[in-house]
């Protein structure tokens, strides 16, 4: 049986006759760009986040463009972020003409690791861009705390991971800016780009609104450069249909995590990451999976956080096995990928930074060669967990 990676139809199609009504709305009503739809799009999602502003845009990637924009980021900043994360983090601090100074990852937890980014700090340094990955958030409680101590702006990147907690408490609202994906592949995923841009600061919501629209108020009066960052009346409509689910959608997700853990850490061989116990701590880390004799590490939620598993993200251990699993997935068509196999700091467009910028990512550079995810979307039935296990049990030597 092929198992695909995704299946967005298996989620939309059954909300088609909701789709289309709201699509009609938006026909009749005229209003293609702003208007009432994304109004309520950007309160439903304020009220869900807990926080007093959610401005919608264009993409995930213009949500962190206009965030940085907003705070001014520029030539001769340097803003601490992942190595190990998509590229569009790094790639819009770029855009600003701010250096991205590349911090290396968990090995357990595969977020940022806030000493490594406590090492990097200088006097040039303005900001830190916790990326909350593969749906679980990062270390808050450590993040704001550096950044208090060092007069830090917080930018989060919750492109993956909208809804989700630590603590019991979401994020946005204690950070400068949080801003979120709904790209098709999200948890919330859109019928093609879209954003938001939540904050829990008055002055920056009021500027992230006017730099949305070219920095113009009132109309064609522009005192700050800003861009075209809106989200269309029609992507705002169709999705609020799903929002209306999202709560459904992730314990879905939740529990086809709970099943493959169950069963995948029956295979010999399989352990459980310990995150309680190892994150953050690469060496302790590395003795605990040489005297397992761990051969693949399936993902953990901390105990302080509630994980929507945009991913289930596998660390397959030993030269060249990630690559020969992702054959053996490939072969038995078994959807999976890897994200990601190139570190930011790896990447060819930042081979002209300074030196110092992309030092000392040996934890990512380790990940980046051992993971690969497989299917965690919210549609999977039964007989498709259990065929993509099975095939992960098949692979020769998987414990």
């Amino acid at each position: 049986m092929a198992v695909p990676l995704l299946d967005v139809n298996a989620q939309n199609l059954p909300l088609e006759a909701e789709l289309t009504a709201a699509f009609t709305r938006v026909l009749r009503d005229g209003r293609f760009i702003m208007g009432p739809d994304v109004a309520e799009l950007e309160a439903e999602v304020a009220a869900m986040l807990g926080v007093p502003h959610a401005i919608g845009v264009s993409s995930g990637t213009d949500a962190l463009l206009l965030a940085f924009m907003a705070l001014g980021l520029g030539p001769g900043d340097e803003v601490l972020c992942p190595t190990f994360t998509f590229f569009a983090t790094a790639g819009t601090l770029a855009r600003t003409g701010a250096t991205p100074v590349f911090v290396d990852a968990c090995p357990v937890c595969f977020n940022l690791d806030i000493e490594d980014a406590r090492r990097k700090i200088t006097p040039k340094t303005r900001a830190i861009v916790p990326v909350h990955l593969f749906g679980q958030m990062a270390d808050l409680d450590a993040v704001n705390a550096l950044a208090e101590e060092h007069g830090l702006r917080i930018i989060e990147d919750g492109a993956q991971s909208i809804g989700a907690r630590r603590h019991g408490a979401g994020f946005g609202a204690k950070s400068d800016f949080a801003t979120y994906s709904f790209f098709p592949s999200k948890n919330l995923g859109g019928f093609g780009d879209g954003g938001m841009v939540v904050t829990g600061d008055d002055e920056l919501a009021e500027k992230a609104r006017i730099m949305r629209v070219h920095g113009g108020k009132p109309k064609y009066y522009h005192h700050v450069v800003g861009g075209n960052f809106r989200l269309d009346a029609l992507q705002a409509a169709l999705l609020r249909v799903k929002l209306a689910r999202y709560g459904e959608y992730t314990e879905s997700r939740r529990r086809n995590a709970a099943y493959y853990t169950e069963k995948l850490a029956q295979i010999p061989g399989v352990v459980i990451a310990d995150p309680s116990g190892h994150c953050h701590d690469a060496v302790t880390q590395a003795r605990w999976l040489a005297e397992s004799g761990a051969k693949l590490v399936l993902p953990a939620a901390s105990p302080h956080n509630d994980h929507i598993w945009n991913q289930f993200t596998l660390r397959v251990i030993g030269e060249g096995r990630r690559d020969a699993l992702r054959q053996h997935l490939a072969d038995r068509q078994i959807g999976c990928e890897v994200y990601y196999p190139l570190t930011m700091d790896q990447q060819p467009c930042f081979r002209n930074l300074p030196e110092s910028s992309r030092q000392g990512c040996e934890n990512a550079h380790r990940l980046a060669s051992e993971v690969i995810s497989i299917p965690i979307y919210p549609e999977l039935t039964r007989a498709q967990r259990d065929e993509v296990i099975e095939a992960v049990g098949a692979f020769p030597n998987a414990g």
